[in-house]
């Protein structure tokens, strides 16, 4: 209900009286004022005008699942059924776990305004407060082999590096494998999960946490971290067009990826917005630390690197960490 209040104050010019409303919508008067509250609840700032009626004053940052369902353009991921969202949850990731073990199918994205227990790489907590940032978790069910399920968390990196910049306008580039950065500093975490029986992938989760209206961060993570209203000049900006744009993307590089089941078809993108394409890169392995120049990723999403003794070396995620010696600006 008050979706379809949305949608008809948004579509109309200026004013709208409650009997309009009532008469439109096929509701009483006083569905009108509960739809008109929830809608408010909701982040939807609408002006009420005694003899005049109501309209919709701002929808700069509103973040529910009516605004979600007006913005997203998806044609099945997150589309329809596969579109939940939830006011607070624990962790969008384990929320895909749950509903994929109780039924749930391919292309299920689950989105919050609040986690209270968010999962980051190497098992760090990533914070997601009320009101802020977006957190949302994709389920995926695919038929190749699991080999190649970890090149996934690229295809993400690329979806929500085109949906950030395509609302915002940023300057957004890739560190690899998979932090979105804007001038140095990080501004996405993605974490991909996969579960197998056997030798068959049962599900792939890709939970993505944005830092969208983060005004402040703490001491520890400040030279490190940014969100994208402070890179837009302390101007709030949509979660709900993130969110949306991002899935969007994901959709697009997907079908992409499941066409070659390689990057073949998305290097290219990929290494136009890599920060360490052409740059001094430090390489922590294992066997030994070295420095040497990075030449981009390839198909199979290794980063490719020239030792100083001229060695050709493809850098597995999996194995290995890089570091850009002067920064990744």
């Amino acid at each position: 209900m008050a979706n379809n209040l949305i949608k008809f104050l948004t579509e109309a010019d200026g004013f709208v009286s409650g009997q309009e409303i009532a008469d439109k919508l096929g509701i009483s008067r006083n569905s009108v004022w509960k739809a008109v509250n929830k809608a408010r609840k909701s982040g939807f700032e609408i002006e009420a005008v005694p003899n005049r009626g109501y309209r919709v004053v701002s929808r700069e940052d509103v973040f529910c699942e009516e605004e979600l369902r007006d913005v997203m353009k998806t044609k099945w991921l997150g589309a329809g059924d596969n579109l939940v969202f939830m006011k607070t949850v624990d962790s969008t990731n384990t929320e895909c776990k749950r509903r994929s073990e109780n039924g749930a199918g391919n292309g299920l994205l689950v989105i919050t305004d609040s986690q209270t227990s968010g999962k980051g790489r190497r098992g760090r907590e990533w914070k997601t407060p009320e009101g802020t940032n977006v957190a949302m978790s994709y389920l995926l069910k695919p038929d190749f082999i699991p080999d190649i399920a970890p090149m996934l968390t690229l295809v993400m990196a690329m979806a929500a590096a085109k949906g950030i910049a395509e609302v915002t306008g940023l300057d957004v580039k890739i560190k690899w494998p998979n932090d979105i950065v804007i001038n140095g500093k990080k501004v996405v975490g993605i974490l991909t999960e996969m579960a197998l029986e056997e030798d068959t992938i049962s599900y792939v989760i890709i939970g993505t946490g944005i830092n969208v209206n983060t005004t402040e961060f703490p001491e520890e993570i400040s030279k490190t971290a940014t969100s994208l209203y402070i890179e837009a000049g302390n101007k709030k900006i949509s979660r709900a067009k993130i969110a949306a744009a991002s899935a969007l993307a994901f959709e697009e590089y997907y079908a992409k990826f499941q066409e070659t089941e390689d990057l073949s078809a998305l290097e290219d993108e990929y290494n136009a917005i890599c920060v360490n394409v052409g740059r001094r890169v430090r390489v922590l392995d294992p066997k030994g630390e070295y420095e040497a120049d990075s030449k981009g990723i390839n198909s199979k999403g290794e980063l490719m690197v020239t030792k100083d003794d001229g060695t050709s070396v493809n850098v597995y995620a999996g194995e290995v960490s890089v570091r850009g010696v002067y920064g990744y600006t």
